[in-house]
């Protein structure tokens, strides 16, 4: 409305089916791709047996057109059972998804358990593995039950795995012209860590982990490029901020 205060006459373009959440795990990050097709990366729900079950949303990687139609390239939209809406499946906590601007490639990332944080490039109809495959273990300090093993039959590996989980949150590839040590860096909050993640990319690979803003009082909720080159976090804190990176003397 004129006075930002309410939000009128808009459009219901895709609904998570089914409407079930815990309250945790519930994802969401919202990326369009070149072609201005819609990726919703959505969470389990803390749920694990959702993420393999085709004919539910939770755990996936949804992609529509901007109106809220499906592609009919969809990987699923002849399979009968399988909502067509899905791109992917078999993730579990979602929290980050940025589009890679050299390849136009959409990249995600998700918590793992306790342990086995990872990265993935979801490519249409793959199975991620959630909870059949991971890097980790149940928080009680017991084996995902469902797992067997950090690889499993018919799924991916994760493009990028850290055994110990930095809880990631937010991600932004930089290709702006202002800082060009930081040019194809992929950037990543670590809210357990409490700092900034730079991945330093030799194409697709990471071949450099490095730890920004160390041991701050906050945890980093999201990372965003801005139009001026530099960096935009927001923290998660009672007196939560947007901070502004950049290198010095540039």
């Amino acid at each position: 409305a004129d006075d930002r205060r309410s939000l009128e006459d808009f459009t219901v373009i895709f609904e998570q089916q089914p409407k079930l959440s815990t309250g945790l795990h519930f994802g969401a990050r919202l990326v369009f791709d070149r072609e201005g097709r819609l990726f919703i990366a959505l969470g389990e729900n803390n749920q694990r047996p959702p993420s393999q079950d085709l004919d539910k949303h939770q755990g996936k990687v949804v992609r529509i057109e901007p109106a809220g139609k499906v592609p009919q390239d969809n990987p699923f939209v002849n399979t009968d059972g399988a909502l067509p809406e899905i791109w992917s499946y078999g993730h579990r906590n979602q929290q980050g998804a940025a589009l890679n601007p050299g390849s136009g490639a959409v990249w995600t990332h998700e918590h793992g358990p306790r342990g086995g944080d990872e990265i993935n490039i979801p490519q249409p109809g793959r199975n991620y593995g959630w909870p059949l495959a991971t890097h980790g273990i149940d928080y009680s300090g017991r084996a995902i039950s469902e797992a067997v093993g950090e690889s499993a039959p018919n799924t991916e590996p994760p493009h990028h795995v850290w055994r110990q989980s930095p809880a990631v949150s937010g991600m932004a590839f930089y290709d702006a012209e202002r800082f060009e040590p930081w040019q194809h860096n992929l950037f990543v909050g670590a809210m357990l860590d409490r700092s900034l993640i730079r991945l330093q990319l030799d194409g697709d690979k990471v071949v450099h982990d490095e730890r920004l803003l160390k041991d701050m009082e906050e945890r980093i909720r999201d990372v965003r490029l801005g139009p001026d080159g530099y960096l935009y976090l927001l923290t998660d804190s009672s007196k939560g901020r947007l901070l502004k990176v950049g290198l010095a003397d540039r």
